[in-house]
């Protein structure tokens, strides 16, 4: 079946943090120190959902205080401030578009991180499928059906690429996509299941 859309990952695959402050993850320790108890899924609860920090504090509990609240928006400023593209994004990206497919972005992350990121590409995506839009997290099926829906396409013609094994290649190709694992520092070239780099997706379309 022809390849009509890819799908990205964003962090660690399109975009890499310069200087990573982690300031959910920070919320979450400061909340423990408080007397929460850690959850399980305190990750999957602030990515499935449309929150900035204060709301991820409220949300969790909110026993943080104001000084800690506006150290941890301040350390998330100059985390995003620091966001930038990987080299190979911008040709690949331009080139996909040039030959008629579909680009779209599909990531587990924090209502902040989206815009951002979206400033940074080259040409705007046909479609987000941002986690905590889409209620679900990858590799739950529910937002590669999310996909697919925004995207206008088939799953046997959307290829989804990152690098997450589980959330980018196993949990696609469960849901009938194709998925594939970016690993940039394979010592190997590109096989049937990895990319060493993003212009490997062009080979595909």
């Amino acid at each position: 079946m022809a390849i009509k859309a890819v799908a990205f990952d964003v962090f660690g695959t399109l975009v890499h943090i310069q200087r990573p402050t982690r300031p959910f993850r920070k919320l979450v320790r400061l909340l423990h120190e408080a007397g929460r108890r850690r959850q399980r899924d305190d990750g999957v609860r602030a990515m499935s959902n449309v929150l900035d920090l204060r709301q991820a504090a409220s949300l969790f509990g909110g026993m943080v205080s104001e000084e800690d609240l506006c150290g941890l928006e301040a350390e998330l400023h100059e985390e995003i401030q620091s966001i930038s593209l990987f080299d190979d994004a911008i040709p690949t990206l331009t080139a996909l578009k040039d030959r008629g497919i579909k680009v779209a972005l599909c990531s587990n992350l924090a209502a902040p991180y989206g815009p951002p990121v979206l400033k940074l590409l080259p040409v705007q995506p046909d479609f987000c499928a941002w986690s905590y839009e889409a209620s679900a997290v990858k590799p739950q099926p529910q937002i590669y059906q999310y996909l697919c829906e925004g995207i206008g396409c088939r799953p046997d013609e959307v290829l989804m690429i990152g690098d997450t094994v589980d959330a980018d290649m196993i949990g696609p190709r469960k849901f009938g996509m194709q998925g594939y694992h970016l690993n940039r520092q394979a010592a190997t070239p590109a096989s049937s299941d990895s990319l060493r780099s993003l212009s490997d997706v062009l080979n595909f379309v």
